[in-house]
C-alpha cells in the first residue's frame, strides 16, 4: 500500500469512527437513564432547586434544561409506543408494554398479575446485603417488577454505575450492561426490554433511604433505580417505592470513597464499586 494510500484509509477510518461516536451519542439522548447522567446540572429555577440532567449516557457535551416548576427535561422517547396501564383494583393486573429501545438483558415481560402484600427485597452485594421494605400496596407495579426480575437473576453480576455528590446524593444501580468504570459512555441506557406507570407520586419526598425508579419521562421506568444517602428535593417525578431498613453503611462508605472520573455536577462511577450478585424478594415484611 502507497504512503496515499494508507492516508486515505486512515482518513476513512478516522470518519467512520466520528460517525459511530455521533450516532451513539444521539441514541443515547433517547435511552432511559437515571435521574439524569453524568451530565446532570443542579439548577435554581424561581426558588426551586431543581435536578436537571441529560437524560441519556454519560455523555458530557450535551445539557439539559428545567421549568420553574423543577421538572426535568428534556423527555425522551417515553411518548413512543403504546401507553403502559395502571394497577387495576379490580382484576390485581398491571400493564406492561414493551419498550421501543429494546432490552439490555432479555427476560421477557412481568405477568400482568400482582400481588400487593407486603414483602421485603435485598440487594446481595459484594459489599454486604442492602435490604428494602418495599410498598407493594402503593407501587404494585412496580414491585411486581422487580419480583420478575429477581426470579430471572436479571440484577445478577450488574454493578451500580453512578454515584451522586453533596447536592446530588444518589447510588443508582439496575443496568445490567454498565461497566463502572468511569469510562464507559454508555452506563445508565440499559434496560428489561419493557416499560410501566409512575406511581405514588403525590407527595413524594426523597429522604436518606429512600428507593426509588430513575426514568427518562413520565411512565418509562424499566429497570433502573437509585438509593438515597442525603436529603434530596427532586421534584415528585420519581417512583418511590421502597425505604432501606439494613445497609445504608455501605452506601455511606461507598461515598466517602468518592467517584473514579466526576461530571459537570460531581456524579460519576464509584471507586468503591458495588456489585449486585443477586436480589430475592421474600413475601413478609
Amino acid at each position: 500500500m502507497s504512503g496515499k494510500d494508507r492516508q486515505k484509509q486512515l482518513a476513512r477510518e478516522h470518519y467512520e469512527r466520528q460517525t459511530k461516536r455521533r450516532v451513539e451519542r444521539e441514541a443515547r439522548a433517547k435511552r432511559t437513564a437515571v435521574i439524569g447522567t453524568t451530565a446532570g446540572v443542579v439548577l435554581v429555577v424561581g426558588g426551586v432547586v431543581a435536578a436537571t440532567a441529560l437524560l441519556g449516557g454519560g455523555d458530557s457535551d450535551a445539557t439539559s434544561t428545567a421549568s420553574a416548576s423543577g421538572t426535568p427535561g428534556p423527555v425522551a422517547s417515553a411518548s413512543e409506543g403504546p401507553k403502559p396501564a395502571a394497577f387495576d383494583p379490580a382484576t390485581g393486573t398491571c400493564g406492561y408494554v414493551p419498550d421501543t429501545q429494546g432490552a439490555a438483558k432479555n427476560v421477557g415481560m412481568p405477568p400482568a398479575k400482582v400481588d400487593t402484600s407486603p414483602a421485603t427485597m435485598t440487594l446481595k452485594t459484594n459489599r454486604g446485603d442492602i435490604v428494602i421494605k418495599v410498598s407493594a400496596d402503593k407501587t404494585p407495579c412496580t414491585v411486581n417488577s422487580f419480583a420478575f426480575l429477581a426470579k430471572k437473576n436479571y440484577f445478577d453480576g450488574s454493578k451500580c454505575h453512578r454515584l451522586g455528590s453533596d447536592q446530588f446524593p444518589v447510588l443508582q444501580c439496575g443496568d445490567p450492561l454498565a461497566k463502572a468504570d468511569g469510562k464507559s459512555e454508555t452506563d445508565g441506557q440499559g434496560g428489561p426490554g419493557y416499560r410501566f406507570v409512575n406511581e405514588n407520586l403525590d407527595g413524594a419526598k426523597y429522604t436518606r433511604g429512600v428507593v426509588a425508579m430513575a426514568n427518562s419521562g413520565p411512565d418509562s421506568n424499566g429497570s433502573q433505580f437509585f438509593i438515597v444517602y442525603g436529603d434530596t428535593q427532586l421534584p415528585p417525578n420519581y417512583t418511590p417505592f421502597g425505604t432501606v431498613t439494613k445497609g445504608m453503611e455501605i452506601i455511606d462508605k461507598v461515598n466517602k470513597g468518592g467517584v473514579i472520573t466526576p461530571g459537570p455536577d460531581g456524579t460519576g462511577a464509584p471507586k468503591e464499586t458495588v456489585e449486585i450478585k443477586n436480589v430475592t424478594m421474600s413475601g413478609k415484611s
